[in-house]
């Protein structure tokens, strides 16, 4: 049996410390505050990289350099035999498609996976990739089986201010002008390879109720088999207000009481840059390591 070592980058939400101490390797996504080079979790902290944002500093992220890539692979080559990469998912980022690329240089012992997934869900990917080279899959069964689960998840978010969609590009200042007037609250969805645009809705008790309606379609609907065999995995997520996630928590455990929550974590740098502070998520993912 080959060992296999698992590598994926913090929009997974596992921290360095974590990685550690669950043998997962973390690489650490590169951020610019007005034009300043950090890396997430390693010299800024997520408290330092909200004051930053709140203080409307020129906040960008970027992809893991190859070489960074390429000198983890090598130095894990030596201990391993064989290596799953799982990145943020390529309709988000250009990391999967460089990832890639380098790894056909490796002649199969790195194996890149293409699963659509960020944040809480990527997370629940890693965790399913340990889970499966434990029980002595291969690197190219591992990413095959990943692939395939890709679209075995769902994340609702949302967004308390329309300044950072603004910023993005991806509203109009006039449409968030009006929503600001309005106290709309964008409600988004991450079901495959984008952030797409779900609802609008007034403040912030309807988006929450929104949330947790659209959750509970997907758990009687997509996925009430997994439901039935105890796959299925909640998770919470969020920005800047670790107690309002907390209160987001209880009320997501009253209306899913026989699921369980398995993390409530802050959104990565990469999500929390074009979302804003006072975000709220729901997630769920059919779990391979309850299998």
């Amino acid at each position: 049996m080959s060992s296999v070592a698992i590598v994926t980058d913090s929009n997974s939400g596992i921290s360095q410390a974590e990685g550690k101490e669950l043998g997962i390797y973390v690489i650490p996504m590169p951020c610019l505050v007005d034009g300043k080079l950090y890396y997430e979790n390693v010299d800024i902290t997520k408290e330092q990289f909200y004051h930053f944002m709140e203080s409307d500093a020129d906040l960008t992220t970027s992809q893991p350099s190859p070489g960074d890539v390429m000198d983890l692979w090598d130095k894990l080559l030596k201990e391993y035999d064989e290596i799953v990469h799982i990145p943020m998912s390529s309709g988000l980022s250009a990391s999967c498609s460089t990832a890639m690329g380098l790894a056909q240089d490796y002649d199969g012992k790195v194996q890149v996976v293409n699963n659509q997934r960020i944040s809480v869900t990527m997370q629940q990917s890693v965790m399913d990739a340990k889970h499966l080279a434990a029980t002595g899959k291969s690197a190219a069964q591992i990413k095959e089986i990943l692939e395939k689960e890709a679209l075995e998840s769902s994340i609702y978010l949302v967004v308390d201010t329309l300044k950072y969609l603004k910023k993005g590009g991806r509203i109009t200042p006039a449409a968030a002008l009006l929503g600001s007037a309005l106290n709309l609250k964008p409600l988004l969805q991450i079901q495959g390879e984008k952030l797409d645009a779900y609802k609008k809705v007034r403040g912030m008790k309807a988006a929450k109720k929104n949330m947790l309606d659209a959750m509970k379609k997907d758990v009687e609907g997509r996925f009430a088999d997994y439901v039935a065999k105890g796959q299925l995995k909640l998770h919470v997520a969020y920005t800047t207000d670790e107690e309002t996630a907390k209160q987001w928590m209880e009320e997501v455990q009253n209306a899913f009481p026989d699921l369980t929550i398995t993390r409530v974590d802050p959104l990565s740098f990469s999500i929390t840059c074009h979302t804003g502070p006072g975000v709220l998520a729901i997630a769920a993912s059919h779990a391979l390591d309850a299998e």
